[in-house]
């Protein structure tokens, strides 16, 4: 048996550590949630049981933890959509170099170097300034906006760059107009993209703190309800919370990575049947 150089079992080690750090804490904090009735925010675990998921779904004492979850749903269903819809427009428009496309390139990154918490407060003293009412569906929506986009933007630039321009024309060689080349073949051929796009949208806007905590106004999303818990519940009962948004993150991210696959078996059968006549 070939012998491991040293370099090997340290990288080794260290990797192993890192996944520790990573994954340990959500770990723990999955099994402290089946605590039983008596049972406290650390080890060790007095019983087993679903008792605290339990307690989820009764009126809490304290705090909005199902309204949280609706407002966190709906606003990172509406990041999505307009992150995957301005960031191909974006990705169309910027295949051609035009005036001033360099400083708004800038322009539109630059708040991923800026702390957030400062984008969170300048938008909230931006919406009093102008007598606005501050609220997580307009402000909260538009702070969101600033850190979702970008990554957008990027990843569509990149798409776009690797793309093979031929099919558009050969699409316009068959009649096509500029709108039907966008919705029958662009489209299909970077729809794998557009999910990706998609997911980076809702996830990073479902988990957002810092950039909704000063422009949600009086409704807290799901982060800053969990935040807000943290400072007066006691109980296992937060544990049970952050377990289940988890498994909905976790969730999440599989029904995208699926519609990804479906989508590239499909294209993929599509390519065959057309390289075989049919």
């Amino acid at each position: 048996m070939e012998k491991r150089p040293l370099s090997f079992w340290f990288l080794a080690a260290f990797f192993i550590l890192f996944v520790v750090f990573l994954y340990g804490p959500t770990i723990t904090i999955a099994i402290l949630s089946f605590q039983g009735p008596q049972g406290g925010l650390t080890f060790p675990m007095r019983g087993v049981s679903f008792h605290w998921f339990r307690d989820l779904f009764q009126e809490q004492a304290v705090g909005d933890i199902w309204g949280a979850f609706r407002r966190s749903l709906l606003l990172g269903l509406m990041v999505m959509v307009t992150t995957v819809v301005v960031s191909v427009m974006a990705g169309l428009a910027f295949r051609k170099r035009f005036y001033g496309s360099g400083l708004l390139f800038y322009v539109a990154i630059t708040s991923l170097v800026i702390p957030s918490i400062l984008i969170s407060l300048g938008i909230g003293l931006i919406f009093n300034q102008l007598g606005l009412k501050v609220h997580w569906a307009t402000s909260g929506f538009g702070a969101q906006l600033t850190w979702t986009l970008p990554f957008g933007l990027l990843i569509m630039f990149a798409v776009f760059n690797r793309f093979d321009k031929s099919f558009e024309e050969a699409a316009r060689d068959q009649g096509a107009t500029a709108w039907q080349t966008i919705r029958h073949v662009v489209l299909p051929i970077i729809a794998p993209s557009l999910i990706g796009v998609a997911l980076f949208g809702f996830t990073l806007s479902y988990d957002e703190f810092a950039r909704t905590l000063l422009t949600s106004g009086s409704y807290n999303t799901l982060p800053l309800e969990v935040f807000g818990m943290t400072t007066n519940v006691t109980s296992p009962v937060i544990y049970a919370l952050g377990t289940l948004t988890t498994v909905f993150s976790f969730a999440i991210i599989g029904v995208f990575l699926i519609s990804a696959w479906v989508m590239g078996k499909r294209r993929a059968r599509l390519g065959s049947d057309a390289g075989k006549g049919v």
